[in-house]
């Protein structure tokens, strides 16, 4: 299992980057911007459990799209939100262009409904192990 989710990991990667390249993001900084634009004023706390990232990891990211001015975070006491700027609300088309681009190799090359059973099973093992 080690090595075939690596190896599966590493290939989905090249696929996703290949797509994303075309808007000067990596996938895991165009899925948060999609959150972002998605629900606006999303804590993240709520995008790490989603994406299934650290809330270090997140910050990172956060902190990327900050500086590329495609999103702004505020704080109101202890909760902060991340809000899309007007650049990052103009790429939205381009984001959604890439996930359905993203989408379109992958059906090429797995059938939607085995690649949809074989999410469900790889969330159901993630969430049985214990890190």
């Amino acid at each position: 299992m080690y090595f075939a989710s690596g190896a599966l990991a590493r290939k989905i990667e090249k696929l996703a980057m290949e797509t994303w390249r075309k808007v000067s993001l990596s996938p895991s900084h165009g899925y948060l911007l999609m959150m972002v634009l998605d629900q606006p004023g999303i804590q993240p706390g709520s995008v790490a459990g989603q994406l299934q990232l650290s809330p270090s990891t997140v910050t990172r990211l956060v902190e990327k799209l900050e500086e590329k001015k495609l999103v702004t975070r505020t704080t109101d006491g202890k909760v902060t939100r991340i809000h899309p700027t007007a650049e990052g609300k103009a790429l939205y088309p381009e984001l959604e262009l890439c996930i359905s681009q993203f989408h379109e190799k992958l059906d090429g090359l797995v059938d939607r409904t085995s690649a949809d059973h074989l999410i469900r099973q790889i969330n159901q093992v993630t969430d049985k192990l214990p890190y």
